[in-house]
């Protein structure tokens, strides 16, 4: 029954996991050339918040394609134990891509000639941030109500009992003992 949430964060997921494959390619590329002392390439261009910005960017697009792996696996399973990986891991993304976010407003700030590579890099950082948050809510629904997916009340897979069943009795009744357990002091 927890669709809802799965059905949104699969595409979201997909299209994540493309944007932040471009923006690595893109980043390396521009980061390369400026290794090269290239900066005067056509395409290229830069200021002083560039070195700063494009390694950010790479360090959240890894980030960002790891995460996105657990993710897959918990698209997959769709359990709660599979969100503590893929919930862990897209908030770890998150904020790197957040810092990225930031170094690429104040690359903008900062101004002068940048080529279309590099703005392509700081437009995928923004868009990125919003479309990360966004996923991160979203497998992060089943806390506010199961019928989004899975949240961390849920108790059945760590203890095999189901819900609330006490083994050995019928549905509604309870026998004295059976179920629970006491500690010696």
């Amino acid at each position: 029954m927890a669709t809802v949430g799965r059905n949104i964060a699969a595409p979201l997921l997909f299209l994540n996991l493309v944007m932040y494959t471009i923006a690595l390619g893109f980043a390396s590329w521009c980061l390369n050339r400026y290794i090269n002392g290239q900066t005067n390439h056509p395409s290229f261009g830069g200021n002083g918040a560039t070195p700063f910005f494009l390694t950010f960017t790479i360090l959240a697009a890894v980030i960002g394609i790891a995460s996105k792996m657990a993710g897959a696996n918990h698209i997959r399973f769709w359990r709660n134990d599979s969100l503590a990986a893929a919930g862990s891991s897209s908030i770890v993304a998150l904020a790197v891509t957040a810092l990225a976010m930031g170094l690429a407003c104040k690359q903008i700030n900062i101004g002068g000639w940048r080529g279309w590579r590099l703005r392509i890099v700081e437009a995928f950082m923004i868009i990125l941030t919003f479309t990360q948050l966004l996923y991160v809510l979203l497998i992060h629904a089943g806390v506010f109500s199961s019928r989004y997916g899975p949240g961390y009340r849920d108790r059945d897979y760590a203890t095999g009992q189901g819900h609330g069943h006490v083994p050995g009795t019928h549905a509604g009744e309870h026998k004295a003992g059976a179920g629970t357990t006491t500690m010696a002091v």
